[in-house]
């Protein structure tokens, strides 16, 4: 998947259609679309193609549960457009190749992992607003944010890395921390796998980073990050290191994605982040301050 090429003008009448639209009329999934179901999929692939060439392929996950809603809401409304114009403008990679997932909780919600294909034009704003908002999630300080990684690690295939040997990106986003493991039985009922033991959220990390330079981004204004915010930088400082992104204000998502993108392909963090706006940029830099500038040589399992 990858054909086509964004369109910018036909983005900007879809967002002005439904910018004072409530969330509900923007997002009518009521359950899991089919199109969105991981159940059975054994590849999401981004190839390269006449109008993508060298593509690069980016997966961003949104926490879907309770108060996370309004990433979901603020990408649809406003936000996508300025991530894929970001990223051709300032052309930081070649041929973006756009993904978002859906993250619940494997614990206690009904579809935890909603993925869509890799999209290069404005198809991927239908299967953006397919997603079901789920709005459940548990009590139990934290959401499924190791089931994007093994879904890439396992199910996605990229020519970025198969021709040229270079990663993509993948973001997950929200304001709780991550399980210690994906268990067996969470895999067997929404991915249709069978393994032979709970898999530790490290090594589906470690996995993912085999084909992709992998970030999370905290949301501070969600409601479990509010009360708990030390807490969720500590947990995941221990799993990811300087790719920790902390936002402040989720609005600019998209700017603080584009501008890690930036430093992860060696540009200054200052540069990076400038251009968004005086406020803007003041909490982009913030959010991307501690990024190691210069992306990492691909990693092997236990390496």
């Amino acid at each position: 998947m990858g054909n086509g090429i964004f369109n910018a003008d036909a983005y900007r009448s879809f967002s002005s259609s439904v910018r004072d639209k409530p969330r509900d009329e923007v997002y009518k999934s009521r359950s899991i679309h089919p199109d969105l179901d991981p159940k059975g999929v054994k590849v999401r692939e981004s190839r390269d193609g006449p109008d993508n060439p060298r593509s690069t392929p980016i997966v961003v996950g949104l926490d879907v549960t309770g108060s996370m809603g309004i990433l979901a809401e603020q990408i649809a409304k406003e936000g996508l457009g300025t991530l894929f114009q970001g990223i051709l403008d300032r052309k930081p990679v070649t041929d973006p190749h756009l993904m978002f997932m859906g993250i619940g909780d494997a614990a206690c919600d009904i579809s935890p992992l909603q993925v869509s294909q890799f999209e290069a034009d404005n198809r991927i704003v239908t299967q953006l607003t397919n997603l079901w908002l789920e709005g459940r999630g548990g009590g139990n300080d934290h959401e499924s944010y190791d089931f994007p990684w093994y879904f890439a690690a396992r199910h996605t295939s990229h020519d970025a890395m198969i021709k040229r040997g270079k990663r993509g990106y993948l973001f997950t986003v929200g304001d709780e921390e991550t399980p210690e493991v994906l268990t067996r039985d969470q895999l067997r009922r929404f991915l249709g796998t069978e393994v032979q033991a709970d898999v530790p959220a490290r090594q589906s990390l470690e996995e993912a980073r085999r084909l992709y330079d992998v970030f999370h981004v905290v949301i501070e204004e969600g409601n479990y990050a509010r009360t708990a915010l030390p807490k969720v930088e500590k947990a995941w400082g221990e799993l990811l290191g300087q790719h920790v992104i902390h936002l402040s204000d989720h609005r600019l998502l998209s700017q603080t994605v584009v501008s890690a993108i930036q430093v992860a392909e060696g540009i200054d963090r200052g540069k990076a982040s400038s251009g968004w706006g005086s406020a803007a940029e003041k909490i982009v830099g913030r959010a991307v301050a501690s990024l190691p500038t210069g992306i990492r040589p691909p990693r092997r399992l236990g390496g």
